[in-house]
């Protein structure tokens, strides 16, 4: 399928802001990260920004923008209302949190950050479950897209927290978490690359037409003269030689790389410590967009069957 520019910033810019959100209002009462005001509001601040501008993004990829209201209408069956409804909801203990650290109220900051944390979790599951629904993609799926989702959104949010924790001299748990969750990335995405490499096509041009007992079908005629709609966006496909190579650059460059900066971070610590967390949270959010984008672009649709054979 065509990657969207717009789904990919989402789904990156969102997840990491939920994750923030998450290691934030769960270490911060337990006093595993600065307790101070500024640390508490600036973390804070990111999150809700991340989570606003991945949003906001995700909109320019509809066709009506100024419909989409209509989406949490649908919240009975539908994933991507759901999403919707989860994200807005989790705006009001999120900013509940945000005021109760800044006004120094910490009954009503670990009461708020804990229902924040609920609501970010929630709100990167049904992103997830918006693709892992859909019965017609053998690449997404699959049961381990949503705990991709959630896993990745914790791993860049727990390193964003380790950068502003360092910042202010406590990064050790952070920064520990985050080296764990980017091992634990690698070993799921090797899983999941593995799985779908391995399992066959949804459908055939064979089994859809059920003339495959009487072997090879092909079209005597191509179905249109010219481009359309659905070969512009589910017709893409990426050569296997740099689907190759844009699985490395995501599994080293993605995982491996801030594993093993936050995990050297800690014994090193000062500024030189801190600038190897800085690097570790930036190749990781460069992994996760380069992994989003193979997401899209190695996802096959089967009403490609109809112009491709197969899919």
């Amino acid at each position: 399928m065509k990657p969207a520019a717009s789904v990919i910033a989402f789904t990156v810019a969102s997840g990491a802001g939920y994750g923030l959100l998450f290691w934030l209002a769960l270490l911060r009462p337990l006093g595993l990260v600065p307790q101070g005001a500024w640390f508490g509001g600036v973390a804070a601040v990111l999150a809700l920004a991340l989570i606003t501008a991945g949003l906001l993004s995700s909109t320019t990829h509809l066709g009506r923008p100024e419909r989409a209201w209509r989406a949490f209408s649908q919240w009975r069956s539908s994933w991507l209302s759901r999403e919707g409804v989860a994200a807005v909801a989790t705006y009001v203990p999120a900013g509940l949190f945000f005021l109760s650290i800044v006004a120094g109220w910490p009954v009503l900051a670990a009461v708020s950050g804990l229902l924040a944390a609920a609501g970010a979790a929630v709100t990167v599951w049904c992103t997830g479950m918006i693709y892992a629904s859909l019965k017609p993609i053998k690449e997404w799926h699959h049961p381990l897209v949503t705990p991709g989702y959630m896993l990745f959104g914790a791993f860049t949010g727990a390193a964003l927290l380790a950068v502003l924790a360092g910042f202010w001299g406590m990064d050790g748990v952070p920064a520990a978490i985050a080296a764990v969750l980017g091992a634990l990335g690698f070993a799921l995405k090797r899983a999941y690359w593995r799985s779908v490499d391995a399992t066959p096509p949804v459908a055939t041009a064979e089994s859809a037409t059920g003339l495959g007992s009487i072997g090879q079908v092909r079209p005597l005629d191509p179905p249109h003269t010219e481009t359309n709609y659905l070969l512009r966006e589910m017709g893409f496909r990426i050569a296997r030689v740099h689907a190759a190579r844009l699985r490395m650059i995501t599994l080293g460059g993605g995982f491996v790389a801030p594993a093993l900066l936050l995990a050297l971070a800690l014994p090193v610590g000062g500024w030189v410590g801190w600038l190897l967390l800085a690097l570790a949270a930036v190749l990781a959010i460069a992994g996760m967009l380069v992994e989003r984008w193979l997401m899209f672009a190695q996802a096959t649709h089967t009403v490609t069957l109809y112009y491709r054979g197969n899919a």
